[in-house]
């Protein structure tokens, strides 16, 4: 078997991790021996002690990556460390390790800081002829500018070639929910390498791990073009968001269901992939994906080059969950100081426990500015790291609070039957379409008035 090391095992990396490791020839035979490395830390150990137990090491609604995971382990072929030298031993390293740009001055700013670490600590350890994929999502530009110039300096220190290592781009397109590991496995892949050779050896990896007799492989001419693939792709999504953001506001100003218009729209073919309203953008990827190719204009390739329409995407997505507490102020006729407020869902999308970068910190930290007393429920998470928060365990009685708001269309919401359950309480303000035509009206017919983003009043 070649040894794979995957280095960060968080949701992407973990994933990726036992895609490769239940990836098998024609005679069903198993590929390679995988090792996912993650830091010395609470974090890292954590999820490092949960995959050598045959366990995910977050809470997912994919049964077949949590069997996935549990036979991989059975098969002693994915287990986890924090210890870095196992580099050395390795024919391939995926790097899934996060690249995070802040805003400094109101521009956002690559800070490379903790993903040349990671690559430094490859170039320590790695062995001459190992292919290392680059999986990340990265502005354009980071391999040739970042990722090379840094793996042939800790290669020199070794006193090796720095061409005795190939590097590649390939790009995720992981979808945390139901389809989870589909999203790697059965899902269309690009990629490129830095040279011909390391191309080459991507395409064989990729080929091993992906169905691509249904999924083929698009392989791109530079490692640039590739990452803004990616980007790009990302950033279309967002911007799409924010479009539809706009008419959201429209509709509930002038009385019309905004869902039942684009459910009009969608029916024209070239306008199919329309979203839908909703809280707004989250995640880790539409959050700050459109910020990074503007950045990299300046910063990697000294270009000045202006992205309004992506940083406008930005700035309207950011702005939705604000709107969402004036809908609701404005509904209950009221400040929101001392109301108490029920907001169901934190994690950035359905059926997932990610709370990063999610529209619910927004909006409970502006519902919090606003003097209200929040609770917050969700089923896939029991603490709220970016509030520092304990969630409630049980989803509690609406009765109890001035307000519930519906931030995430989780299955355990959308089962619920919301004429019995909404009961007693003064509003029930649905942000993401948790809850269909039937079931509001229903709830209507028992008093209890019920609202949605993207929806007139009574719609």
């Amino acid at each position: 078997m070649q040894k794979v090391c995957v280095q960060g095992l968080g949701f992407v990396g973990s994933a990726m991790a036992t895609a490769v490791a239940i990836a098998s020839d024609n005679y069903g035979e198993l590929i390679y021996d995988v090792v996912g490395v993650d830091l010395p830390n609470k974090t890292g150990e954590s999820r490092v002690s949960a995959i050598n137990k045959g366990e995910f090491p977050f809470p997912i609604s994919d049964d077949r990556l949590l069997l996935a995971v549990a036979k991989a382990h059975k098969n002693s072929n994915l287990r986890a460390t924090t210890d870095q030298n196992e580099y050395s031993q390795a024919d391939i390293v995926v790097v899934d390790v996060h690249l995070d740009i802040p805003y400094l001055d109101n521009e956002p700013q690559l800070i490379f800081t903790g993903f040349v670490d990671a690559i430094k600590a490859i170039g320590q350890r790695v062995s001459p002829g190992t292919l290392i994929i680059i999986e990340t999502t990265v502005p354009p530009g980071t391999c040739e500018k970042i990722v090379i110039p840094t793996l042939h300096m800790e290669l020199k220190k070794r006193q090796l070639d720095p061409d005795c290592v190939h590097v590649a781009h390939s790009y995720e397109r992981v979808m945390p929910g139901d389809n989870y590991l589909e999203s790697i496995v059965n899902y269309w892949r690009v990629f490129s390498g830095y040279t011909e050779k390391a191309g080459d050896l991507c395409e064989e990896f990729l080929t091993n791990v992906v169905n691509v007799d249904e999924y083929p492989l698009t392989r791109l001419s530079s490692t640039i073009a590739s990452e803004t693939a990616k980007v790009m792709e990302n950033t279309y999504r967002a911007s799409n968001i924010a479009f539809i953001d706009e008419w959201t506001k429209f509709a509930e100003t002038v009385g019309i269901d905004m869902f039942e218009v684009i459910e009009a729209i969608k029916l024209r073919p070239t306008h199919s992939n329309i979203r839908f309203p909703g809280l707004g953008v989250g995640g880790y990827c539409l959050t700050k994906d459109p910020t990074f190719t503007p950045a990299a204009s300046k910063q990697l390739f000294n270009k000045t080059i202006d992205f309004p329409c992506s940083k406008m995407a930005v700035k309207i997505n950011h702005e939705m969950p604000l709107h969402t507490v004036q809908r609701l102020i404005s509904l209950l006729g009221s400040p929101l100081k001392g109301r108490r407020i029920l907001v169901c869902g934190v994690s950035y999308r359905e059926d997932i426990g990610d709370s990063r970068f999610s529209p619910s910190e927004i909006l409970v930290r502006e519902l919090i500015r606003e003097g209200a007393d929040v609770s917050c429920h969700d089923p896939y998470l029991t603490y709220w790291d970016e509030l520092e928060q304990v969630l409630l365990k049980q989803l509690p009685a609406p009765a109890d609070y001035s307000a519930v708001i519906m931030a995430v269309p989780h299955k355990q919401y959308r089962k619920l039957t919301l004429a019995d359950w909404a009961i007693g309480t003064e509003l029930v303000l649905d942000a993401n379409s948790v809850f269909n035509k039937e079931q509001r009206s229903l709830a209507r017919m028992k008093g209890i008035k019920v609202e949605s983003i993207g929806r007139g009043d009574g719609l």
